[in-house]
């Protein structure tokens, strides 16, 4: 069955402002129909990598923040760690990060919890039902603390998944570093000899007994103990374990999808994309691109994959900017995400979440003035 998609475009009439259509939005999309009183709701939101000026702006996140808090709910911003070297691998980094963006209790209306702690070792492993990729998902221990779960994402490109829209904000983004490695490869973490200190941090989160430090005092990884956890790379402060990064594009939008749906499953969510400033690549780079096609407006829905679904197709429906990367490809596939990343792999996430019976391809898109 068709789900429904609820839509506003980005113009305003005089005296009125997008944040005030996003509200309405969001109301007549169904929030309202969520019991909300004296119930923790995680909202994930990606901080946007400092550098980086496309992604959301902290107002956005207000307008969900104060209708939450209007129906009588406890509503908190949050995102996990990053597997990736940079400023929000680590708790504290991460906060730093997204204070610099704007998001702060004064300018949101509440607080910023990292979800998987101050090392990104802080997780719990959820079943995935119907998984053929995961049978469980290692998920930030916050986000899966909360009783209800709220996605407010940017949709944009992606080197890998093609676009990121709700399913990779979700997906990826409340994955712990474990969560994130395992997604990103099918191997084992490694050491890098140059940047061990020999410190040993790393052996005490090992529930393997997989290290050992004969070369030198420096850490060494057996693989056949190893079990792929990846809790190790959290654990250590000098970015010395790291992953391989291996796992093909179809098969880590199959992860994404099934990541997806453990958060998702039991609780109510619901969930907002964002489709302007489309960069073409993740907000995770410290830099942003030109905007790839013109902003198109506003989309929710309590189903994840259709919302996707609507966006991807507004998307490609969108003339392109010359002025862009789109500009300089040439235009063949009828996608403009795979003009833009030709390896990339743009269809995956959405007929794998209607397979596992996250959500639906179809859609009725309901538009809000």
């Amino acid at each position: 069955m068709a789900s429904k998609v609820y839509f506003t475009d980005m113009r305003c009439k005089l005296g009125e402002s997008l944040l005030t259509k996003m509200d309405r939005l969001i109301q007549k999309a169904g929030i309202g129909e969520i019991d909300f009183k004296q119930k923790y709701a995680a909202i994930k939101i990606h901080f946007g990598e400092p550098g980086n000026l496309a992604f959301l702006r902290p107002n956005f996140a207000k307008v969900v923040v104060n209708r939450i808090k209007a129906l009588g709910g406890m509503p908190f911003l949050t995102d996990c760690n990053t597997l990736y070297v940079g400023n929000r691998n680590q708790g504290l980094n991460h906060l730093d990060a997204a204070n610099e963006n704007g998001f702060w209790p004064m300018s949101t209306g509440c607080q910023n919890i990292i979800a998987d702690g101050i090392r990104g070792t802080d997780d719990i492993d959820v079943p995935v039902k119907n998984g053929e990729y995961c049978k469980f998902a290692h998920i930030g221990r916050a986000i899966m603390d909360a009783d209800i779960f709220v996605s407010l994402s940017h949709f944009k490109g992606h080197e890998n998944t093609g676009f990121g829209g709700a399913l990779k904000n979700i997906g990826m983004g409340c994955g712990s570093r474990a969560g994130k490695m395992a997604m990103h490869n099918d191997s084992k973490p490694t050491v890098d000899q140059s940047a061990c200190i020999g410190c040993k941090i790393c052996s005490r989160f090992c529930n393997q007994d997989a290290f050992s430090f004969e070369a030198k005092g420096k850490a060494e990884i057996d693989q056949n103990k190893c079990v792929g956890c990846g809790r190790c790379i959290g654990a250590c402060s000098k970015n010395a374990i790291g992953a391989s990064w291996d796992s093909s594009n179809l098969a880590l939008n199959c992860k994404i999808a099934e990541y997806t749906k453990a958060v998702v499953d039991g609780r109510p969510n619901f969930h907002i994309n964002v489709v302007n400033q489309v960069s073409p690549n993740c907000d995770c780079h410290n830099e942003s691109d030109a905007a790839v096609i013109p902003d198109i407006g506003i989309f929710a829905s309590f189903d994840p994959v259709a919302l996707d679904k609507a966006c991807l197709d507004a998307a490609n429906a969108a003339p392109p900017i010359l002025t862009s990367i789109l500009g300089d490809r040439e235009r063949t596939h009828h996608n403009h995400f795979t003009d833009i990343h030709p390896t990339s792999d743009s269809k995956t996430q959405i007929s794998h979440g209607e397979k596992i019976g996250l959500g639906s391809g179809k859609y009725e898109l309901i538009t809000v003035k």
